[in-house]
């Protein structure tokens, strides 16, 4: 599902020096793609899941740099989208 706003990329490389910023700029290069994921309150949707370097996340003005990776996952409708932060 989220792959379908990247043209079913597997890998993005977004801008950003926390989580936040990143999944920002992803919306902005993906629009609408963030509302997937992350609900009105600005809190991750009950069926996905957010890591950092395979941590998983809930705090997203976590600092990140360009050896870092986000995953997130759909637990309930498979797939994932991986993004590396471009510093």
């Amino acid at each position: 599902m989220l792959r379908s706003y990247t043209s079913n990329l597997k890998f993005v490389e977004i801008d950003g020096n926390t989580v936040k910023e990143v999944f920002i700029n992803l919306d902005k290069k993906f629009p609408g793609i963030k509302f997937r994921f992350i609900d009105e309150r600005n809190q991750v949707r009950a069926h996905m899941r957010v890591y950092l370097n395979q941590i998983l996340i809930e705090d997203f003005n976590k600092e990140v740099d360009d050896t870092d990776e986000i995953f997130i996952t759909q637990s309930l409708s498979g797939g994932n989208l991986t993004i590396r932060p471009i510093t």
